[in-house]
């Protein structure tokens, strides 16, 4: 076009006289005419062409949406464990693979149906491969939630809700419960549940109708039964999940499942099974795959098994110091051969991944059925790079009793079962087993099990068994085992050698008196109900009788109460919620209008509205010198006060300048940035944990800090109490010792170094204390934690069943310089004291003798316990 204008506008100045007499201008003229006209129309054509492509285009934008959800809820995995890396062009490979393989159809809305169903379970399937089963459902249940909050099924008040619960409400600042035996942290969540619309009613319906509500909590599963003053649909299974989450927390993930099939499909709670073959055909070999170890997994032998299949040789290396220079000679060979190399153990060989993925991306020819298998623990310094290069997946073994001693078996041959002659082996070795699949499993009852998770392994069973071997061919047959010395090399020497807490040892030490003794080689012996001990031929006929076993262990094969069972669920459902807390994003809103700062400025308003006054210490000092001011109580309450005071000033400091941070007064510091994200998550700011105590939540963290500071209060301004809440102390044990002291001043010839702690149990409760002891002092605020108590027995019994945590009447605190024979007889059992359900050294206080009908063994192995606080 301007080509034609450019000659019309030359011909229109050259040319001389009429116009309309030059026949060259004229066709010139017709042919910039018609031009113009064609171009016009092919620009309006095109015009109607891009709207086309554009609405076409706009069509699929759900596709493009729901591959933005899937990729942005993979990278965040990543907070989760470091490991789980996977970079966008693995992403789109999977996602153009996805739209490949799809159905097809001519009819778009069908066609992108297709292809966000085909997409969603690919991804799934291809991210669940490379997480640890403790963090499949996670990724399930994300993945859910963020459809639903996309598709706008989900509001965001309902997401918080979930994941947050009650957890930042004071317990004080909310209208009292109407029933004790409606738990506090219930009473929290369905006061946080009654501002949702579909719950607005909820805290009058359950004052109303308690028994009710009662009767199904105490079902066995309240998810499957009716629930009172509600019905819901199964569209409104996430509103179903809201429920139990606040009353039930062991029933979390029941419900969740349920809520994943109704929002994404049944498919997706299925589990994923891992295929070999299809990692092959999956892998190229410049891919490498990366097989994330955990405890009791090994897949060696699973794929040289699978290279002998695949008639191919297999080159493996175990990674350490000193072993680069083998591994590039493998690597070299079986470029050329094409033959596999498995790099085992590649957390203890960093420096050397980055060197090993140049060489296989960049070496120029390599045989095409060249694979490289590497084998790690997750490391936090572990190459992202050669993460996001290969294909990651685990192969964790299932859990159990009846897979632990199945794996056990499997590792056993024929010739060890035979090894000795003697008739004790084979009970001992099968004993053995049992123990070692015993304390493994136990750790996921949490500190119920053990105090310290333990990394017992398969080296600590062998060791065990090479010991009773060599026990047995050295012994006297007519003497038999010398069982004090198998039980002291195993609970002390084999497996003890890794404990480090005092009553671990003790548990450890009574499973072995309970189980290696003359009584292992009769008829009557069993472990547990349905746990006996085959005396058997062959190695094939043991793994015949454990294929019989139970595929489900009750807790009460550990030496456990069924409540554990629930402890356990609900550990595991705070811990997903937890995870889910540490992966949201840090932005501004939250939802409802309100934003992210607003919300924890009002907060903050709060909390500094209802902080306690500082202690005045001239106030102070005058009552301590009324007192007695050197006197042990009063040095102990002089130094608790201080630290009270402490607390109140980081609070109160903190509370201050966030709020002048967050209206720009301020610059916005990294421990303010911290404290905003915890009190927005309902958590304890970094900086009043260091200076104070743990606690579950934000909510209950307050609460304790206004009850421990009305302790301190009546005490130094209205007299000493006649009952003591020692929840409420900073340090328990030194409230006992100051206590110890004063006893032993009051008995002349008494040394504080020979006077012992000693209990006796009451009937009372606070309420019914009327006067302080003669000796000693009244403490409360004590749950038992894996057992019962029989107040008119006064005396350990069964807890009763969802009754987790039983309050313990008021306890009379004293000291004796030694003992009578009579308390000398009485049978007790030493229950340890703790300050926090976390039991290990820091949070030990003392123990309380109580009495028991059963053999205190029994509570040992029950993992009864005090706590001074269950949250």
């Amino acid at each position: 076009m301007q080509d034609l204008e450019d000659n019309l506008l030359k011909r229109l100045t050259e040319t001389q006289g009429s116009l309309v007499e030059d026949e060259d201008l004229i066709v010139v003229l017709q042919v910039t005419k018609k031009t113009a006209q064609e171009v016009s129309e092919k620009l309006s054509i095109a015009a109607e062409t891009e709207l086309k492509i554009n609405s076409a285009r706009e069509e699929y934008r759900p596709v493009a949406t729901r591959g933005s959800i899937l990729y942005f809820l993979i990278v965040s995995m990543t907070m989760v464990n470091n490991m789980y890396q996977t970079s966008l062009n693995q992403f789109l490979g999977e996602f153009d693979l996805s739209l490949a393989r799809s159905e097809k159809s001519p009819i778009t809305a069908k066609r992108i149906k297709a292809i966000i169903s085909y997409l969603t379970y690919a991804i799934f399937k291809y991210t669940l491969r490379g997480l640890y089963e403790e963090d499949r459902f996670l990724f399930t249940m994300l993945l859910a939630l963020n459809v639903d909050l996309n598709t706008g099924r989900l509001r965001m008040e309902d997401f918080q809700t979930f994941f947050k619960g009650g957890a930042a409400l004071d317990l004080n600042s909310v209208e009292p419960k109407p029933k004790k035996w409606i738990h506090d942290m219930t009473w929290l969540n369905l006061v946080q549940l009654s501002k949702l619309t579909r719950f607005s009613q909820i805290l009058g319906q359950v004052s109303r109708n308690d028994k009710a509500w009662k009767v199904w909590f105490d079902t066995d599963a309240p998810e499957e039964s009716d629930i009172p003053d509600y019905k819901f649909s199964e569209d409104e299974a996430f509103s179903k999940l809201l429920l139990i989450r606040s009353w039930c927390p062991d029933r979390i993930l029941p419900q969740a499942r349920k809520y994943v099939n109704s929002s994404i499909g049944k498919k997706f709670t299925e589990a994923v099974i891992l295929n070999y073959p299809n990692l092959l055909e999956e892998s190229t070999n410049r891919t490498p795959l990366v097989c994330f170890l955990s405890m009791g997994s090994d897949p060696t032998e699973t794929i040289k098994s699978f290279a002998k299949k695949m008639k191919t040789e297999c080159r493996d290396i175990s990674m350490g110091q000193g072993q680069e220079i083998p591994s590039r000679r493998i690597l070299t060979q079986s470029f050329q051969d094409g033959g596999w190399v498995l790099l085992q153990n590649c957390h203890l060989g960093l420096s050397f991944m980055d060197e090993v993925l140049d060489t296989v991306l960049e070496t120029e020819n390599i045989n095409a059925n060249f694979r490289l298998w590497v084998t790690t623990e997750p490391h936090p310094k572990f190459p992202i790079n050669f993460l996001q290069n290969s294909i990651k997946f685990t192969n964790e073994p299932p859990q159990g009793i009846k897979a632990g001693l199945a794996r056990t078996y499997n590792n056993i041959t024929q010739e060890q079962l035979d090894i000795s002659s003697a008739y004790q082996w084979k009970p001992m070795l099968y004993a053995m087993a049992f123990l070692h699949t015993t304390v493994q499993e136990r750790r996921k009852f949490g500190p119920l099990g053990w105090n310290i998770p333990y990394e017992f392994n398969q080296s600590d069973l062998n060791a065990s068994l090479t010991f009773a071997q060599t026990h047995l061919d050295d012994m006297d047959p007519k003497k038999g085992v010398t069982w004090v010395c198998v039980r002291y090399m195993v609970a002390e020497v084999q497996y003890g050698g890794r404990v480090t807490d005092d009553f671990d040892k003790i548990l450890l030490n009574t499973y072995c008196r309970a189980w290696f003794g003359e009584n292992l080689f009769t008829n009557t012996f069993c472990f547990y109900k349905g746990y006996t001990v085959p005396n058997l031929a062959k190695v094939e006929d043991y793994l015949t009788f454990i294929n019989e076993l139970p595929d489900v262990d009750t807790p009460e094969a550990f030496g456990l109460h069924p409540n554990a069972d629930i402890t356990y669920q609900t550990n595991t459902a705070n811990t997903l919620l937890e995870k889910i807390i540490n992966i949201q994003p840090k932005d501004s809103g939250v939802g409802g209008g309100e934003t992210r700062e607003e919300m924890v400025y009002r907060l903050a308003q709060e909390m500094l509205d209802k902080v306690p006054d500082n202690f005045v210490p001239h106030e102070v000092r005058a009552r301590l010198m009324k007192y007695g001011i050197v006197q042990p109580m009063n040095i102990f309450l002089r130094q608790e006060i201080d630290r009270i005071q402490r607390v109140i000033n980081v609070v109160k400091q903190t509370l201050r300048d966030l709020k002048l941070a967050i209206d720009g007064t301020i610059i916005m510091s990294d421990s303010l940035k911290d404290a905003l994200d915890n009190i927005f998550d309902a958590r304890v700011p970094s900086a009043w944990s260091k200076v104070s105590w743990a606690s579950a939540t934000l909510g209950f963290w307050f609460t304790e800090l206004l009850d421990r500071d009305a302790q301190f209060r009546t005490w130094i301004f209205e007299g000493r109490p006649q009952v003591f809440w020692l929840t409420g102390f900073f340090n328990a044990q030194g409230f006992l010792t100051a206590m110890r002291q004063e006893i032993t001043r009051a008995h002349k010839g008494w040394a504080l170094d020979t006077v012992k702690l000693f209990n006796e149990m009451t009937k009372m409760n606070k309420e019914d204390v009327s006067s302080n002891p003669q000796d000693g002092v009244y403490i409360y605020g004590l749950f038992l934690d894996g057992a019962g108590w029989e107040k008119r027995g006064m005396r350990l019994v069964e807890p009763q069943p969802k009754v987790l945590f039983t309050p313990l009447p008021v306890v009379h605190m004293f000291a004796v310089n030694e003992l009578t024979k009579e308390q000398k007889a009485q049978k007790v059992y030493d229950c340890p004291v703790y300050k926090k359900p976390c039991r290990t050294d820091l949070t030990f206080i003392t123990t309380i003798r109580l009495k028991t009908n059963q053999n205190p063994d029994y509570w040992i192995l029950r993992g009864a316990a005090l706590l001074c606080d269950t949250k």
